[in-house]
């Protein structure tokens, strides 16, 4: 299988735990469309959008 560069865009073990919490489960599923879908644009445009899914998230637990 070919690396994919936006991988590295999920990764979570920076972060403090409660948004790791938020987070990981995020790599699960681009882990899954990797694994699971041939490279081609419409994959990457799914992980581009599954990654600004991820940064809403991580900002939904930061609101105050």
């Amino acid at each position: 299988m070919n690396e994919e560069p936006m991988m590295q865009f999920f990764e979570y073990e920076h972060l403090p735990p409660h948004l790791q919490e938020v987070s990981k489960h995020f790599m699960g599923i681009a882990n899954m469309i990797v694994a699971s879908l041939p490279r081609n644009q419409e994959r990457t445009v799914a992980l581009r959008k599954l990654l600004e899914s991820k940064d809403c998230a991580v900002r939904a637990r930061l609101f105050k």
